[in-house]
Parts: C-alpha cells; structure tokens; sequence
C-alpha cells in the first residue's frame, strides 16, 4: 500500500530532534510521498529546502497562512514567485481565510488570500487552501478566480454538509485529517464522507498536529507524524465501507494526478 500525506508541517520545531526517523517511519508505514507545508515565505523556502534532499519522495508548497499574513509586505509574492520556481515545489499555499481565530486583521487575510490566487492562476499551479469559520467569504473570493485556476484542494475540511456540497460543486478536492477520528468534533465528517467522490479525495495528516484521537497506543507527548496517515485511511474507509486498499489506491492517484507527481 503507497500513500500520498497531501499536508504534513515537517519543518517544525516539533521534528527537530527526528526528523530523519519520521520519514524512515512514514515510508515503512507505506506514506511513501509527502508534502511538506509552506505557511510563511521564510518556511516555504525552508520546506523546499528539505524536499530538495529527498527528491521523489519530499515536496512542497509556497505560500502564507492567514495566521500569517499581517507580516506580509511588497515583496511577499515576488519571494513565493521566485521560490515557486524550484524543483519540488508543487502548489501555491497554505492559503484562505481562518475567521475563527483572526491571528490577522481580515483585511488583510482578504488582501493576501487574493494575491496568492492571482499568483497561482498565472503560475497554473495548483492551490492548497485554508479556510475556517469564513465560507461565505472565502467563496466570494475565489469566485472569479475559479476557471482559471488548474485545481484546487480545501485542506483539512471539517465544515457542513452544505459547505462540502459547495466545494465539490465548483471541482475542489478535499483534504481529510485526523479531525475525522475525533468522537467530539468530528463524527459528521464519517458522515459526510460517501458525499466525496474518490477523485477529489486526498489525506492528510497536518502533523505535528491533529494526532487521531482514537489512535493507540498515544503517541509520546502527544505529536502526529506522517506515518500515523494509515489510521486516517482506516477511518475512510470504514466510513464509506470501501476496503482500505481501495481507498489507498484512489486517494494515492487522486494526489498524484492533481500535484502532478511523476513518482
């Protein structure tokens, strides 16, 4: 079984110590692509970086989070530009609106979630998008970027039905993490999930956050890691009562064709 982890923040503090033995223990899980998640410039270039040392099996997106913008400047979309250029980086993003905890004035979040779809419209490159508690906005947004972007992907869903339909109306594909596995705030997912047709499905661990709940043992202090993605995939597939390999299969095609991977 080869898995593709679409959103894994493997640049973080949190690998610091390991980083190597994560993607030993990811690819003997089978979590044999990952790619890592740009959410400032500075940490873009850095996951580029890392990706570079393992080709074929790392690569990365370029963008900044909406947690992140207010430190945007004029030079923010010429540096993702630049960077967006180098071997291994595949999408533009993390990107969108988070209205739930506005680490950034909205404005802002509304100015740079804006740039960076222009950006990624005249690059062709793909969008890996955030959005949180800021549907209806984010919707308006992207609207009248929507037919020339090549294709985008709604990571780390966790909205209503009505929001999935949404998004699947207008050909996004989506991001399942291990919110799916969490009795308290995720069983409508397990729900939702025979909404999603196999070819706009794609998984994601989001580690070091979002560790499945129902995972077990419990990883020490607590940190998601890509090898964890298999646990995700158990839980799809229970849910949408497909066998594992399946959904593996699909999902590893599905990422695979839409990053434009040759791997």
């Amino acid at each position: 079984m080869s898995l593709v982890d679409i959103g894994v923040n493997l640049t973080h503090a949190a690998f610091d110590a390991d980083r190597q033995q994560v993607i030993d223990r990811a690819i003997a899980a089978g979590v044999r692509t990952m790619i890592l998640t740009g959410t400032t410039v500075e940490g873009s270039q850095e996951a580029q970086r890392l990706a570079s040392q393992y080709v074929g099996t790392l690569y990365s997106t370029a963008g900044v989070h909406p947690h992140d913008v207010r430190h945007c400047d004029q030079k923010t979309i010429f540096r993702l530009q630049e960077l967006a250029a180098q071997p291994g980086v595949v999408a533009i993003g993390e990107c969108g609106l988070d209205f739930n905890r506005d680490y950034s004035p909205r404005p802002e979040q509304e100015q740079w979630f804006e740039a960076q779809l222009q950006l990624a419209c005249e690059l062709k490159l793909p969008l890996f998008l955030h959005e949180r508690d800021a549907h209806q906005r984010f919707m308006e947004i992207l609207k009248p970027y929507r037919d020339q972007l090549s294709a985008a992907v709604v990571h780390c869903f966790t909205g209503n039905g009505e929001e999935l339909k949404a998004y699947l109306n207008w050909d996004l594909h989506i991001g399942i993490t291990g919110w799916i596995c969490d009795e308290r705030r995720g069983l409508h997912l397990q729900e939702l999930m025979r909404l999603i047709p196999l070819n706009r499905l794609m998984l994601e661990t989001d580690a070091p956050y979002l560790t499945p709940r129902t995972l077990r043992p419990k990883p020490k202090g607590g940190r998601n890691e890509p090898a964890f993605l298999p646990h995700v995939l158990q839980t799809v597939a229970v849910a949408i009562a497909k066998p594992a390999e399946e959904v593996a299969q699909a999902t590893t095609a599905t990422a695979k064709r839409f990053f434009k991977l040759s791997n």
